[in-house]
Protein backbone atom coordinates (compact mmCIF):
# COMPACT_ATOMS: atom_id res chain seq x y z
CA UNK A 1 0.00 0.00 0.00
CA UNK A 2 1.25 3.68 -1.06
CA UNK A 3 0.03 6.91 -0.47
CA UNK A 4 -1.93 6.68 -3.43
CA UNK A 5 -3.23 3.06 -3.34
CA UNK A 6 -3.21 -0.33 -1.51
CA UNK A 7 -1.67 -3.20 -2.02
CA UNK A 8 2.06 -3.03 -1.87
CA UNK A 9 4.09 -1.69 1.34
CA UNK A 10 3.78 1.96 3.13
CA UNK A 11 6.32 4.21 1.96
CA UNK A 12 8.88 5.04 4.67
CA UNK A 13 7.18 8.61 5.69
CA UNK A 14 3.95 6.70 5.66
CA UNK A 15 5.38 4.20 7.91
CA UNK A 16 6.91 7.27 10.16
CA UNK A 17 3.70 9.05 10.39
CA UNK A 18 1.76 6.26 11.36
CA UNK A 19 3.50 4.84 14.20
CA UNK A 20 4.84 7.98 15.78
CA UNK A 21 0.78 8.37 15.93
CA UNK A 22 0.32 4.79 17.40
CA UNK A 23 3.20 5.51 19.87
CA UNK A 24 1.12 8.60 20.68
CA UNK A 25 -2.03 6.86 21.53
CA UNK A 26 -0.88 4.00 22.57
CA UNK A 27 2.39 3.89 23.94
CA UNK A 28 3.55 0.60 21.86
CA UNK A 29 6.82 1.44 19.38
CA UNK A 30 6.93 -0.19 16.08
CA UNK A 31 10.86 -0.03 14.86
CA UNK A 32 11.22 -0.55 11.13
CA UNK A 33 12.13 -4.57 11.63
CA UNK A 34 7.98 -4.75 12.21
CA UNK A 35 7.35 -3.05 9.16
CA UNK A 36 6.37 -6.45 6.95
CA UNK A 37 3.31 -6.73 9.97
CA UNK A 38 2.68 -3.29 10.32
CA UNK A 39 2.13 -2.92 6.63
CA UNK A 40 -0.10 -6.12 6.25
CA UNK A 41 -2.14 -4.66 9.14
CA UNK A 42 -2.63 -1.56 7.92
CA UNK A 43 -3.48 -2.93 4.22
CA UNK A 44 -6.38 -5.12 5.99
CA UNK A 45 -7.45 -2.16 7.72
CA UNK A 46 -7.67 0.04 5.08
CA UNK A 47 -9.36 -2.60 2.78
CA UNK A 48 -12.32 -3.42 5.59
CA UNK A 49 -12.98 0.74 5.22
CA UNK A 50 -15.08 2.89 2.84
CA UNK A 51 -11.41 4.66 2.27
CA UNK A 52 -9.38 3.77 -0.81
CA UNK A 53 -5.91 5.28 -0.29
CA UNK A 54 -3.48 5.26 2.93
CA UNK A 55 -3.54 9.13 2.98
CA UNK A 56 -7.60 9.19 3.33
CA UNK A 57 -7.52 6.09 5.60
CA UNK A 58 -5.30 7.74 8.00
CA UNK A 59 -6.59 11.37 7.71
CA UNK A 60 -9.99 9.96 8.78
CA UNK A 61 -8.55 7.96 11.85
CA UNK A 62 -6.86 11.13 13.30
CA UNK A 63 -10.24 12.81 13.43
CA UNK A 64 -11.16 13.20 16.96
CA UNK A 65 -14.71 11.41 16.29
CA UNK A 66 -13.07 8.29 15.06
CA UNK A 67 -12.36 6.51 18.48
CA UNK A 68 -14.14 3.37 17.13
CA UNK A 69 -12.02 3.41 14.27
CA UNK A 70 -8.75 3.67 16.47
CA UNK A 71 -10.13 0.83 18.20
CA UNK A 72 -10.20 -1.21 15.32
CA UNK A 73 -6.56 -0.77 14.60
CA UNK A 74 -4.95 -1.37 17.91
CA UNK A 75 -7.35 -4.51 17.58
CA UNK A 76 -5.47 -5.71 14.39
CA UNK A 77 -1.99 -4.50 15.71
CA UNK A 78 -1.78 -5.75 19.30
CA UNK A 79 -0.46 -9.56 19.73
CA UNK A 80 -2.72 -11.71 22.01
CA UNK A 81 -1.31 -15.31 22.23
CA UNK A 82 -2.02 -16.81 25.39
CA UNK A 83 -3.27 -20.38 26.79
CA UNK A 84 -3.91 -21.63 30.39
CA UNK A 85 -1.61 -21.62 33.17
CA UNK A 86 1.37 -19.87 31.40
CA UNK A 87 4.38 -19.22 33.39
CA UNK A 88 2.79 -21.21 36.08
CA UNK A 89 5.60 -21.19 38.19
CA UNK A 90 4.86 -17.88 39.03
CA UNK A 91 1.56 -18.32 40.65
CA UNK A 92 2.87 -21.21 42.68
CA UNK A 93 5.11 -17.87 44.08
CA UNK A 94 1.46 -16.54 44.55
CA UNK A 95 0.15 -19.44 46.23
CA UNK A 96 3.17 -20.16 48.39
CA UNK A 97 4.68 -16.98 49.08
CA UNK A 98 2.76 -13.53 48.24
CA UNK A 99 -0.64 -14.18 49.46
CA UNK A 100 0.54 -15.41 52.48
CA UNK A 101 2.72 -12.60 53.08
CA UNK A 102 0.15 -10.72 51.76
CA UNK A 103 -2.33 -11.82 54.33
CA UNK A 104 0.59 -11.45 57.54
CA UNK A 105 0.74 -7.60 56.16
CA UNK A 106 -2.84 -6.51 56.51
CA UNK A 107 -3.54 -8.63 59.90
CA UNK A 108 -4.16 -12.32 58.87
CA UNK A 109 -7.18 -13.43 57.81
CA UNK A 110 -9.03 -13.04 60.96
CA UNK A 111 -8.69 -9.20 60.62
CA UNK A 112 -8.16 -8.43 56.98
CA UNK A 113 -10.06 -5.12 55.55
CA UNK A 114 -11.39 -5.24 52.49
CA UNK A 115 -10.75 -7.92 49.68
CA UNK A 116 -7.38 -9.07 48.30
CA UNK A 117 -7.44 -7.46 44.97
CA UNK A 118 -5.32 -9.15 41.73
CA UNK A 119 -4.99 -7.79 38.52
CA UNK A 120 -4.27 -9.31 35.23
CA UNK A 121 -3.11 -6.90 32.09
CA UNK A 122 -3.19 -6.95 29.60
CA UNK A 123 -5.60 -10.02 29.95
CA UNK A 124 -6.17 -10.63 26.34
CA UNK A 125 -8.61 -13.54 25.77
CA UNK A 126 -8.83 -13.96 29.55
CA UNK A 127 -7.08 -17.52 29.79
CA UNK A 128 -4.54 -15.74 32.68
CA UNK A 129 -7.14 -13.84 35.03
CA UNK A 130 -9.22 -17.18 35.01
CA UNK A 131 -6.50 -19.19 35.53
CA UNK A 132 -5.40 -17.20 38.70
CA UNK A 133 -9.32 -18.14 39.73
CA UNK A 134 -9.08 -21.62 38.83
CA UNK A 135 -5.65 -21.74 41.24
CA UNK A 136 -7.16 -20.16 44.24
CA UNK A 137 -9.81 -22.31 44.25
CA UNK A 138 -8.06 -25.70 43.88
CA UNK A 139 -5.28 -25.14 45.51
CA UNK A 140 -5.31 -21.74 48.36
CA UNK A 141 -6.82 -22.97 51.68
CA UNK A 142 -7.98 -19.60 52.65
CA UNK A 143 -10.09 -19.20 49.44
CA UNK A 144 -13.42 -19.77 51.79
CA UNK A 145 -11.76 -17.62 54.20
CA UNK A 146 -10.92 -14.00 51.93
CA UNK A 147 -12.74 -12.17 49.91
CA UNK A 148 -10.94 -12.20 46.53
CA UNK A 149 -11.24 -9.56 43.70
CA UNK A 150 -9.90 -10.62 40.37
CA UNK A 151 -9.58 -8.04 37.86
CA UNK A 152 -8.20 -8.10 33.88
CA UNK A 153 -7.62 -5.09 31.85
CA UNK A 154 -6.47 -4.83 27.94
CA UNK A 155 -6.67 -2.29 25.38
CA UNK A 156 -8.31 -4.67 22.53
CA UNK A 157 -11.68 -4.48 22.56
CA UNK A 158 -12.08 -7.93 20.39
CA UNK A 159 -10.02 -9.72 23.06
CA UNK A 160 -11.93 -8.50 25.73
CA UNK A 161 -15.28 -9.77 24.33
CA UNK A 162 -13.87 -12.97 23.83
CA UNK A 163 -12.76 -13.50 27.36
CA UNK A 164 -15.98 -12.31 28.70
CA UNK A 165 -17.28 -15.47 26.62
CA UNK A 166 -14.78 -17.49 27.73
CA UNK A 167 -14.64 -20.20 25.47
CA UNK A 168 -11.93 -21.93 24.59
CA UNK A 169 -10.52 -24.89 22.48
CA UNK A 170 -8.26 -27.43 23.34
CA UNK A 171 -4.71 -25.85 22.45
CA UNK A 172 -5.63 -22.85 25.10
CA UNK A 173 -6.91 -25.68 27.54
CA UNK A 174 -3.88 -28.23 27.03
CA UNK A 175 -2.46 -27.59 30.38
CA UNK A 176 -5.07 -27.53 32.29
CA UNK A 177 -6.28 -31.17 34.02
CA UNK A 178 -8.59 -32.97 32.69
CA UNK A 179 -10.43 -33.27 36.17
CA UNK A 180 -10.35 -28.95 36.29
CA UNK A 181 -12.33 -29.15 32.77
CA UNK A 182 -14.74 -31.57 34.11
CA UNK A 183 -15.31 -29.57 36.58
CA UNK A 184 -15.37 -25.41 35.77
CA UNK A 185 -15.95 -26.09 32.22
CA UNK A 186 -18.78 -26.41 30.05
CA UNK A 187 -18.45 -28.32 26.38
CA UNK A 188 -20.06 -25.92 23.61
CA UNK A 189 -19.51 -27.10 20.86
CA UNK A 190 -16.60 -29.35 19.13
CA UNK A 191 -13.39 -29.31 20.88
CA UNK A 192 -14.34 -25.84 22.81
CA UNK A 193 -15.11 -25.50 26.19
CA UNK A 194 -16.61 -22.43 28.52
CA UNK A 195 -15.77 -21.12 31.24
CA UNK A 196 -18.55 -21.80 34.21
CA UNK A 197 -21.06 -18.75 34.80
CA UNK A 198 -19.51 -18.25 38.28
CA UNK A 199 -16.09 -17.83 37.42
CA UNK A 200 -17.08 -15.33 34.55
CA UNK A 201 -18.99 -13.74 37.01
CA UNK A 202 -15.58 -13.38 39.57
CA UNK A 203 -13.91 -11.57 37.16
CA UNK A 204 -14.29 -8.44 36.45
CA UNK A 205 -12.76 -6.48 32.60
CA UNK A 206 -12.05 -3.16 31.76
CA UNK A 207 -10.79 -1.93 28.64
CA UNK A 208 -7.41 0.28 29.12
CA UNK A 209 -4.00 1.53 28.00
CA UNK A 210 -1.37 0.98 30.81
CA UNK A 211 -0.03 4.13 29.72
CA UNK A 212 -2.98 5.75 29.81
CA UNK A 213 -1.77 7.74 33.41
CA UNK A 214 -5.48 9.45 34.15
CA UNK A 215 -7.49 6.38 33.15
CA UNK A 216 -5.00 4.03 35.19
CA UNK A 217 -5.76 6.21 38.02
CA UNK A 218 -8.92 4.41 38.33
CA UNK A 219 -7.04 1.17 39.45
CA UNK A 220 -5.63 1.13 43.04
CA UNK A 221 -5.00 -1.17 45.82
CA UNK A 222 -3.99 -3.98 44.04
CA UNK A 223 -1.78 -6.47 45.88
CA UNK A 224 -1.08 -8.62 42.77
CA UNK A 225 -0.39 -7.55 39.28
CA UNK A 226 0.70 -9.88 36.44
CA UNK A 227 1.54 -7.69 34.14
CA UNK A 228 3.86 -10.53 31.92
CA UNK A 229 5.60 -10.48 28.34
CA UNK A 230 3.67 -6.19 27.19
CA UNK A 231 6.63 -4.27 28.62
CA UNK A 232 8.91 -5.41 25.72
CA UNK A 233 6.62 -3.38 23.24
CA UNK A 234 7.45 -0.38 24.85
CA UNK A 235 10.47 2.23 24.18
CA UNK A 236 11.92 3.51 27.12
CA UNK A 237 9.54 6.49 27.99
CA UNK A 238 6.47 4.34 27.50
CA UNK A 239 8.47 1.47 29.65
CA UNK A 240 8.73 3.75 32.24
CA UNK A 241 5.32 5.56 32.66
CA UNK A 242 4.03 2.36 32.37
CA UNK A 243 5.72 1.27 35.57
CA UNK A 244 5.19 4.04 37.54
CA UNK A 245 1.44 3.55 36.86
CA UNK A 246 1.82 0.28 37.85
CA UNK A 247 3.32 1.43 41.02
CA UNK A 248 0.09 3.69 41.49
CA UNK A 249 -2.25 0.90 40.89
CA UNK A 250 -0.42 -1.08 43.59
CA UNK A 251 -1.36 -0.82 47.32
CA UNK A 252 2.71 -0.52 49.40
CA UNK A 253 3.90 -3.48 50.04
CA UNK A 254 2.24 -5.05 46.97
CA UNK A 255 4.18 -7.32 43.84
CA UNK A 256 4.14 -6.96 40.54
CA UNK A 257 4.53 -10.39 38.55
CA UNK A 258 6.80 -9.10 34.98
CA UNK A 259 7.25 -11.92 32.03
CA UNK A 260 9.90 -13.94 32.66
CA UNK A 261 12.43 -11.82 29.77
CA UNK A 262 11.93 -8.74 31.74
CA UNK A 263 13.24 -6.91 34.47
CA UNK A 264 11.93 -3.59 35.94
CA UNK A 265 15.57 -2.84 36.90
CA UNK A 266 16.51 -1.71 33.57
CA UNK A 267 13.35 0.39 33.44
CA UNK A 268 12.71 2.18 36.96
CA UNK A 269 13.99 2.29 40.40
CA UNK A 270 10.83 2.53 42.42
CA UNK A 271 10.53 -1.18 42.46
CA UNK A 272 11.87 -3.72 45.39
CA UNK A 273 13.41 -6.65 43.77
CA UNK A 274 12.10 -9.59 45.88
CA UNK A 275 13.90 -12.99 45.02
CA UNK A 276 11.31 -15.82 46.04
CA UNK A 277 12.24 -19.69 45.35
CA UNK A 278 10.21 -19.51 42.10
CA UNK A 279 11.91 -16.34 40.69
CA UNK A 280 12.11 -12.73 40.81
CA UNK A 281 9.37 -10.37 42.07
CA UNK A 282 9.22 -6.77 41.89
CA UNK A 283 7.32 -4.58 45.22
CA UNK A 284 6.00 -1.34 45.84
CA UNK A 285 7.52 -0.69 49.11
CA UNK A 286 5.92 -0.59 52.73
CA UNK A 287 5.46 3.14 53.41
CA UNK A 288 6.33 4.46 50.11
CA UNK A 289 3.41 7.38 48.75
Amino acid sequence: MTSTSTGSALSDADFERFTEYFYKRTGIHFTSAKRYFVDKRIDTCIRNSSYETFLTWFAALRMADKTDMLQQVINELTVNETYFLREDYQFDAMLSTVLPATLAARGGVSRIVGPVKILSLPCSTGEEPYSIALRLLEEWEQIDHVDVEIHGADIDSEVLAKAAHASYGERSLQRVPKSWVNKYFTAVGAGRYQVDEGIRSAVTLHKMNICDTAAMKAFRDFDVIFCRNVLIYFDELSSRRAAENLYGALRPGGYLFLGHSESMSRISPIFTPTRLPEGIVYQRPTGAK
